[in-house]
């Protein structure tokens, strides 16, 4: 089908995939998962499980993460637009700590890869968005963990103040609090 580029980022390992995307006077066709492909950029991940979540305009949902074994994501949006976020939690990496965002939406289908080792939510920017996950490792609640959406020494410059969150995510530690917990990924 058509080619996929992968855009460089400057946290490691963090890859954004631009499908090609054929468009008429029907509408569109792209190609959404394409295991060689993504080989071809280094994603090497067996993805075992698939998400949807459907979310309202101003919610944000995150920080997430996954203790040991970690979990990839591959991170699409097939509804509207959000504004995305992931934050380096490897606390040998150089960027430790450090945030980094992208707009995903249904105009550019735009891919988020999301390696083992860093947390990842969202900001709900259209009036709904839904949102699809791949994930390498099967949902444990007994490993899913989360960072404060709003944690100062993060400084991450959301596009709302007043988000709708869930009680999970208002009651999220800040990195300071968590740092000695992170597993070594």
């Amino acid at each position: 089908m058509g080619a996929m580029r992968a855009v460089a980022d400057r946290l490691a390992g963090l890859i954004l995939l631009e499908p090609d995307v054929f468009r008429d006077e029907r509408g569109f066709l792209l190609e959404t998962h394409n295991r060689s492909r993504y080989a071809e950029f280094g994603i090497a991940d067996d993805f075992v499980q698939d998400n949807h979540s459907r979310s309202t305009r101003g919610t944000i949902r995150g920080l997430h993460f996954t203790d040991e074994p970690g979990q990839a994501k591959l991170v699409r949006v097939s509804h509207g637009a959000v504004w995305d976020v992931v934050v380096d939690l490897r606390r040998t990496s150089g960027t430790f700590g450090e945030w980094e965002s992208f707009e995903l939406d249904d105009v550019d289908h735009r891919q988020l890869y999301v390696p083992i080792g860093f947390a990842h939510g969202f900001c709900v920017l259209s009036e709904a968005a839904d949102v699809t996950y791949k994930m390498s490792t099967y949902y444990d609640r007994h490993r899913d963990r989360g960072l404060s959406w709003d944690d100062p020494q993060l400084g991450i410059e959301w596009p709302i103040s007043d988000p709708l969150l869930s009680a999970r995510d208002r009651a999220n530690p800040r990195l300071a609090q968590l740092r000695a917990s992170l597993p070594d990924w």
